[in-house]
């Protein structure tokens, strides 16, 4: 699939060193800052990553977002600052990382894909998103820009929910919930792709059906490789005993584990309609030669007696009395005829017809 990354940039190179593998490549990289707690929020731009350091020392929850990672500099001066292990921060910038969680005692990493669904091509994409939880900040890590944390930007503004009141793993919380809340999103556009699919598959299956089944089984394999893993990251976040992890934050998290199941399930769902579908189209093909072989058959059948006379008089034997007779072509004609309506009345009755 063109959507798999070759790490051909790495190959060779020594363990932590800090390479860009992603195909995107942002002309400027947007790092945008949200200090709240329960009774203050501010939001802004930074110039830098180093504006955001200054606030260690303040009790607030400092979300830092970060779009675009080829400025590998920044990266570096992110694990710097909070002294973070070289191999983490490899991760951050290979983009092609399995979903998972690496508690590293003082502060915890999370990588997983974000997922977006395109109408115009009936296409998933996705980008890695990265989570670093360390001394009250919480870093992600996009490759673009846009995403999916409107709702939880907007809660964080007006005040609204828990999230204001709450620590920063529940806000890794949130925004771990609403990326899963955008999978059921996803699987709705894609159950509606696949109804019309299956509906046209029923009326006429066209041979530019079999791509349109084809792109959509590798979509739900793409997507199931995508969402698989975070089952396994949901769970370890949900058991995980890590001080930085507050006890009461796991019972979030363990909704979260619930509704990766169901999305699990439909995607098995929709992975067997898209099955059914496939043998659906071949049956129907392999229906419709047999019905074209059947006419042919027929009228093969219907020929052979009449071949067979024409075989006969069409012999040079001196002595066939028939040849000479003044209405023998009016005969054999009406026995031509005769000989059809017999063995169209006999296919009909053994419903061949």
């Amino acid at each position: 699939m063109a959507r798999l990354v070759k790490n051909t940039k790495k190959v060779g190179t020594a363990p932590g060193s800090l390479i860009h593998t992603g195909n995107y490549k942002n002309d400027v990289i947007d790092i945008t800052l949200i200090e709240y707690n329960k009774d203050i929020y501010h939001r802004k731009k930074l110039n830098n990553i180093e504006d955001c350091f200054k606030l260690r020392n303040s009790d607030t929850v400092k979300w830092v977002n970060v779009e675009g990672l080829n400025d590998v500099s920044i990266i570096e001066k992110i694990g710097k600052e909070f002294k973070l292990h070289p191999l983490m921060l490899e991760d951050i910038l290979n983009t092609s990382q399995r979903p998972k969680m690496d508690d590293y005692d003082d502060y915890i990493y999370i990588v997983l894909k974000m997922l977006y669904y395109n109408e115009k091509n009936n296409e998933i994409s996705s980008e890695q998103l990265s989570f670093v939880y360390v001394d009250n900040y919480v870093f992600t890590f996009q490759e673009f820009g846009g995403d999916v944390f409107d709702g939880i930007r907007e809660r964080l503004e007006t005040a609204k929910g828990n999230v204001r009141k709450l620590g920063a793993d529940y806000l890794i919380y949130g925004l771990i919930d609403a990326i899963v809340d955008s999978y059921f999103i996803i699987l709705e556009k894609i159950g509606d792709n696949t109804e019309d699919i299956e509906q046209e598959l029923m009326e006429d299956p066209k041979k530019e059906l079999l791509q349109s089944i084809y792109k959509l089984k590798r979509e739900m394999i793409f997507l199931n490789n995508s969402i698989w893993p975070l089952r396994e990251l949901v769970s370890a976040l949900a058991r995980t005993e890590s001080s930085v992890f507050d006890k009461n934050t796991s019972l979030y998290f363990r909704d979260v584990y619930d509704h990766i199941i169901q999305v699990i399930d439909i995607i098995e769902s929709y992975r067997d309609m898209v099955s059914g579908m496939l043998d659906t189209y071949l049956s129907s093909i392999s229906n419709r030669t047999n019905d074209v072989m059947k006419v042919l058959t027929i009228f093969s059948t219907m020929f052979i007696p009449l071949t067979f006379l024409v075989g006969i008089y069409g012999m040079n034997f001196e002595n066939m009395p028939e040849l000479k007779w003044r209405y023998g072509y009016i005969v054999f004609w009406l026995l031509t005829v005769i000989i059809i309506y017999i063995m169209l009345r006999y296919f009909k009755r053994k419903k061949w017809l």
